[in-house]
């Protein structure tokens, strides 16, 4: 398996013949370049606002376990979200636990566009360079929700986004129901709703199918629940 490092992303280089090609979009909490965390925002460093926990070292198993490629972020989704589109107002996160992210407070049009220029953008380029090398059918995109939000404990385990792949998704979720897990589709975000962006988006340019995996955090970051989900994935998707 090799690796290959950019200031925007990463690509890992487990085989070229998988069926699966692997993204991950909230891989990293790094703030790059000359960006630093403001004294107030230094709260959201080590949780699901700045990055998707315990989503990078599964992605990266994953790619193992496949034999496939996988192309994760190197920036915090709190600096630009590679899963939203560039329209979006949610590219660039103004509150997050109820105050604001001074990060992006008064964000001028000149940072914005550094930031879509020197990171977004080389981040999906590298996404459709790879998967245009690869023999893949479906676009697997990895991400971790947390387990408390707004005060409600979250009981999902594993949640299984799609937009149009209905039977793929549905499949997946018998998959993990039936290896004891409790999964969902379309929880706790939906596909439908215009969620899995980044999925999307590259899937439909390549005529591949699209599914994104959600696994709750907790769990996600611990080793024998992220060979779980493997198995199960392993299997489904051979």
């Amino acid at each position: 398996m090799t690796s290959e490092i950019a200031e925007a992303y990463e690509i890992v280089r487990a085989g070229d013949a998988a069926s699966v090609f692997l993204t991950c979009e909230h891989a990293s909490e790094r703030l790059p370049g000359a960006w630093r965390w403001p004294d107030p925002d230094r709260r959201l460093i080590g949780t699901h606002w700045a990055f998707d926990l315990g989503a990078a070292d599964l992605t990266r198993e994953l790619a193992a376990r496949l034999r496939a490629v996988a192309v994760l972020s190197r920036f915090s989704r709190l600096l630009v979200d590679p899963n939203r589109a560039e329209h979006e107002a949610s590219l660039f996160r103004e509150v997050a636990e109820g105050e604001p992210v001074l990060l992006n407070a008064k964000l001028g049009p000149e940072d914005r566009e550094r930031r879509l220029v020197e990171y977004y953008r080389p981040f999906h380029a590298a996404i459709d360079r790879e998967v245009a090398n690869t023999r893949a059918t479906t676009l697997l995109s990895v991400h971790s929700f947390t387990d408390v939000y707004e005060g409600a404990r979250r009981t999902l385990e594993v949640g299984v986004l799609f937009d149009r792949e209905d039977a793929l998704g549905e499949a997946l979720v018998r998959a993990f129901d039936s290896a004891g897990f409790r999964a969902a589709p379309n929880e706790p975000y939906s596909g439908k709703a215009g969620l899995i962006h980044s999925a999307a988006t590259h899937a439909a340019a390549r005529g591949l199918r699209a599914v994104e995996i959600e696994v709750r955090q907790d769990l996600a970051v611990t080793a024998p629940f992220r060979a779980r989900v493997t198995d199960v994935l392993a299997r489904a998707l051979a």
